[in-house]
């Protein structure tokens, strides 16, 4: 299963140097507004410690580990729901991802042209949400009227999230049951998706604490340091004792979507991590690597990662009954080692 992640931000704010770090792909960075206009899309390997170690015990000819997809879509600027800027081909591209980051500039630097004319995150914050629940609510209008014509029985959830809209209230803040969550997964919106925020400042002089307070879930580094430590070579990196910080990026949009990720070692041959929403079950998680592994499991053979380095290897994990054997309801737990049985 797939993840991907938006990149989004007013012009200038430092989403194409957050999206070089992250990948180590070659964008165009540039001091003037809109320089990205088709959205830059990288895939990246997400790091866990708990792979490795799995893997120094099991000794497989291929380890491969879970992945997550970052794109940078072009800046968004006040009206964008309007047209304005690149507008609603800036929107289109956040509709597919699962999550969004927007990066919020803090950093002051005179040759890099502000927008807005001067650095004020909340503006700026206030401006990205406007824009999102403005395009929202006009696809909410646009939803309901065809649903009013069919009679949907998803008629009453659209009503309740437009009301929500029209209260200045993004859908993820909407107090949705299970199902209508559900009912509404198909339109895509763009307020639904949940969201970190990015403080990219310049220096550890800039105090963002107070400001970190006021945001459900936030981060702050200087995105051009990263990009630079990325830039070292692993000798360079040790002798200025600088260690790149995007760990926590990816960290972070794990937690906003609730994931969580399993293991696999087939039979010796690869040590594999995967990624699963929380709750899955154990032929849902079979899914994510093959259809075959849902449509025809029997059962699975589980075992903590802690535990099978513990035991030593998958053999006398077996030997000491530490394998647990599960059906169909199984919820996957995060760090689950799981061989499926078809």
């Amino acid at each position: 299963m797939s993840f991907s992640i938006g990149i989004v931000g007013l012009p200038n704010v430092g989403k194409s140097t957050l999206f070089k770090a992250l990948t180590k792909k070659e964008v165009e960075i540039s001091p003037r507004p809109f320089t990205t206009i088709n959205p830059n899309i990288g895939v990246v390997s997400v790091p866990d410690n708990r792979l490795k170690k799995i893997s120094e015990i099991v000794k497989p000819e291929k380890i491969t580990p879970t992945t997550i997809e970052f794109v940078d879509i072009a800046g968004l600027v006040k009206e964008a729901h309007k047209g304005a800027g690149l507008g609603n081909q800036f929107l289109s591209h956040i509709r597919s991802c699962e999550a969004i980051i927007e990066v919020v500039r803090v950093f002051e630097d005179p040759k890099v042209e502000h927008v807005s004319g001067k650095i004020d995150p909340e503006r700026d914050i206030d401006i990205i949400n406007i824009e999102l629940l403005m395009k929202d609510t006009e696809s909410c209008e646009r939803i309901l009227k065809k649903l009013k014509k069919k009679r949907d029985k998803k008629l009453n959830t659209l009503e309740k999230i437009q009301q929500g809209l029209f209260e200045e209230k993004p859908i993820r803040e909407i107090d949705l049951t299970e199902e209508e969550k559900a009912q509404i997964k198909e339109f895509q919106f763009l307020t639904e998706k949940p969201i970190v925020y990015l403080l990219n400042k310049d220096s550890d002089k800039i105090n963002v604490e107070e400001f970190e307070k006021k945001l459900p879930s936030s981060l702050n580094l200087n995105l051009k340091l990263e990009k630079e430590i990325t830039e070292l070579t692993e000798k360079e990196s040790e002798e200025l004792e600088l260690k790149a910080e995007l760990d926590k990026i990816i960290l972070a949009c794990y937690n906003a979507l609730n994931l969580i990720t399993f293991f696999t070692i087939a039979g010796g041959k690869e040590t594999k991590a995967w990624t699963v929403k929380a709750g899955a079950t154990c032929p849902e998680a079979g899914g994510v690597i093959h259809s075959d592994f849902e449509e025809r499991f029997i059962k699975a053979e589980v075992i903590p990662w802690e535990k099978l380095i513990e035991a030593g290897d998958w053999k006398r994990a077996r030997e000491l009954g530490w394998l647990k054997v599960v059906g169909r309801n199984y919820q996957v737990q995060d760090g689950d080692v799981i061989e499926f049985k078809i």
